[in-house]
């Protein structure tokens, strides 16, 4: 039994996959759901709450540590320094990764790997370029590329090659946009340290005022505490949020790298599965186990 897709005709296995591919929701399939990171927002509402908070039972109120020249001489500064050392367009990226934060793709692996096993049957009973229609309809961007990729390289060593680069390129751009931030997050303080000399500075011009003298001493080290805020409550964790991103995101593609070469090795499905699930936390892998449901229209791993 067939079915039309398109104009290509699909057997009634692979139609089943490309459908699956097509309704499974966001947040049960291997297409990242976009939706806010309440962890981030959190911590940045507990962390500039705290901070302000502080300040304000501190006894000089928050009018105290409003200083303008201060927040342009730590932001401008620290703007500056990111141009001064990062190229124009790794700045663009790394504003972009950060941008991306605030609603995260979340990936559902277990939802991966039940899509890899899906294919790795059609592809054992037709062959990979039998399962071309499918592979293109696969939802993992990064699955898709590296099955079709297979279609052309038939020598595994040049296949694994290719996929192990892309994996190496693809950690080493999150590590790169991580640096942006760390470095700003270094020159931040120092740069409060020089709005503090310059308040200093103008505080001198006034010695023979000693009242004068003693507000404008506290106020002069407002710079350093906007420079310590930024750096410590901004900068700084996010890049350790993109770090850890990246790191997630390295996992799961390694995984469907796994998963790509097991295929083309053609490993038993259900060998696949117990390699791919490792990759899985062990309480989304006892979870998966209990709700997985029986393959009806699928051919079962036994008789693969």
């Amino acid at each position: 039994m067939h079915e039309s897709s398109g104009g290509v005709n699909l057997s009634t296995s692979e139609a089943a996959i490309v459908h699956q591919a097509r309704v499974r929701p966001a947040s049960d399939g291997g297409v990242p759901a976009r939706r806010a990171d309440l962890g981030l927002w959190a911590g940045l509402v507990i962390a500039f709450g705290a901070v302000v908070a502080g300040l304000a039972w501190s006894g000089a109120g928050l009018r105290y540590f409003l200083q303008p020249a201060g927040v342009v001489i730590v932001l401008g500064g620290t703007l500056g320094t990111l141009l001064l050392t990062t190229p124009a367009h790794a700045l663009a990226h790394a504003l972009g990764r950060a941008g991306e934060l605030a609603a995260a793709a979340q990936e559902n692996r277990a939802a991966i790997v039940e899509e890899i096993v899906s294919l790795a049957r059609l592809i054992r009973r037709q062959g990979l370029l039998g399962a071309e229609a499918a592979i293109r309809h696969a939802s993992n961007e990064f699955l898709r590329d590296g099955l079709l990729l297979a279609l052309d390289v038939q020598n595994r060593a040049e296949l694994q090659s290719a996929l192990d680069t892309a994996l190496r390129l693809a950690d080493r751009q999150g590590e790169a946009d991580a640096r942006v931030f760390e470095v700003a997050g270094g020159y931040a303080p120092t740069i409060g340290i020089v709005g503090t000399v310059v308040g200093l500075i103008e505080v001198l011009r006034h010695f023979s005022n000693l009242q004068a003298v003693g507000y404008g001493i506290g106020t002069a080290f407002v710079s350093t505490i906007y420079g310590l805020v930024l750096a410590n409550l901004v900068l700084l964790p996010l890049a350790q949020r993109i770090r850890v991103r990246a790191g997630e995101e390295f996992e799961t593609r390694e995984m469907v790298v796994e998963g790509i070469l097991c295929i083309v090795d053609q490993i038993h499905p259900s060998l696949l599965r117990l390699r791919l699930e490792s990759f899985l936390r062990a309480g989304k892998r006892q979870g998966d186990a209990l709700r997985r449901p029986a393959a009806g229209g699928e051919v079962s791993d036994a008789r693969l």
